[in-house]
């Protein structure tokens, strides 16, 4: 019987620390005050305008372009930033263009070229590449067909 009583005094002590513990928790809620939310600046600045990647030395690898905007109240308008050129891409369309190509078409025994067809695969830094662009280049050696023997 007293291991009853000891046990009901103390559930009846667990339940009132709870009880306490919860109105700990909700006054302190509610004296937080709430942070007034932040008003979004209005920037009257413009989007950043970027130039086309200059390489450090050669015509790829490392470099650097400038980027400028415009607007009165503008703390930064114009401000540098590093940049890469593949060296493997073909700068022949632009060093920031990258194209898929097709196989080499057949030769045109008139102009004695092959050309193939290249669609845009990446752009670098939004830069302003053709869709699709056509490469030529001379033929092979052309062979005309050799006699099948003498009679």
């Amino acid at each position: 019987m007293h291991q009853q009583q000891l046990q009901r005094r103390m559930f009846k002590a667990a339940f009132l620390a709870l009880i306490f513990l919860l109105a700990a928790v909700s006054t302190t809620e509610a004296g937080k005050k709430e942070k007034p939310e932040k008003k979004a600046k209005k920037s009257d600045c413009g989007e950043w305008q970027w130039s086309v990647c200059v390489p450090t030395s050669g015509d790829c690898g490392l470099g650097t372009r400038e980027g400028t905007r415009t607007g009165a109240e503008c703390k930064q308008t114009t401000k540098t930033q590093k940049c890469k050129i593949p060296c493997n891409w073909k700068k022949q369309f632009g060093a920031e263009c990258k194209y898929q190509f097709q196989a080499w078409g057949e030769c045109d025994l008139n102009t004695a070229l092959k050309t193939r067809t290249g669609n845009l695969k990446r752009a670098l830094h939004n830069a302003d590449c053709q869709k699709t662009v056509t490469i030529s280049k001379p033929c092979g050696k052309l062979t005309k067909p050799k006699p099948q023997g003498k009679f």
